[in-house]
């Protein structure tokens, strides 16, 4: 059974990450994964001093700096698995029963490739290991991760709260009506309030897109309200959610349209920056 893959690393976020992907796993009766990755970069698995040779750099000191690569790698791996245990305690205090624990050596986005046929819903932090407090841009990592991975993708702030409704940013394309479906076969949304919200002009199409998933959710139990608001797409749908007070927000990734445009260049950066509530991209 595909599992819920909670990424966790040394940052603020993780205990968040833990939190949310635990109620996942409970809400979708689906087990738990705690993966976590050591970046090649930061911790090389072989360390590679070949290009200081004929620098005028000694043989023994080579050999000490790639023993200390090797001490820090076999420490990352170390603090790896207590984090790993950690955050195992953490999800179980959560309730959540199914877990497995992994850890890999590699780039993320490569990595998160590796385990995608064993993915229902990746779970992640907005901010990674090397933010910091006053940091306010999103992980480094993150759109790389979006683009590669073929799953959808929960993207949580550092605190948990848990949902209670949810809102489908909707543009009527056919990525948002396989979004609309995925919703409507997920056990997440069968129970709270489901906001369906398109940005632009209230016209006849808009009202038959808006009714064609209204009825695909509602016919799968689903509590739905639908709603079309001009004006700038972020603004206006950050302020629907404030007036709703809504707990998570859905998107489609990438397209042409000013939603799914969130997700390429600055205005993502605004985006998820400014979020204060999970936000899950479907894929």
């Amino acid at each position: 059974m595909p599992n819920i893959v909670a990424c966790i690393d040394g940052s603020r976020a993780s205990q968040s990450v833990c939190d949310h992907a635990a109620w996942a796993s409970q809400r979708m009766d689906a087990p738990l994964m705690l993966f976590h990755v050591l970046d090649e970069a930061r911790y090389p698995g072989e360390p590679d001093l070949a290009g200081s040779i004929g620098l005028g750099s000694r043989e023994h000191l080579l050999d000490e700096l790639a023993e200390l690569d090797q001490k820090r790698s076999r420490l990352a791996l170390e603090q790896g698995r207590h984090m790993l245990e950690a955050a195992e305690k953490r999800a179980r205090a959560d309730g959540a029963e199914t877990i497995l624990r992994r850890q890999r050596h590699g780039d993320l986005p490569d990595c998160l490739l590796d385990i995608e046929p064993e993915t229902r819903v990746l779970v992640m932090g907005l901010h990674g290991e090397s933010s910091t407090d006053r940091d306010v841009h999103i992980g480094s990592q993150l759109e790389t991760v979006i683009r590669t991975l073929h799953r959808p993708i929960m993207l949580v702030p550092d605190e948990f709260r848990e949902p209670r409704s949810a809102m489908l940013a909707f543009d009527g394309s056919e990525t948002a009506f396989n979004g609309v479906r995925l919703l409507a076969e997920s056990p997440v949304f069968r129970d709270f309030p489901l906001h369906l919200v398109m940005v632009g002009p209230d016209t006849n199409d808009r009202r038959e897109q808006l009714g064609k998933a209204e009825s695909a959710l509602t016919a799968n139990g689903c509590e739905v309200h639908t709603a079309i608001r001009a004006g700038d797409v972020e603004k206006t749908l950050h302020a629907y959610q404030d007036e709703h007070e809504i707990d998570l927000m859905v998107m489609g990734a990438y397209g042409h349209s000013k939603i799914r445009r969130f997700l390429v260049g600055s205005t993502t950066t605004s985006m998820l920056t400014n979020t204060r509530t999970p936000l899950v991209i479907l894929r």
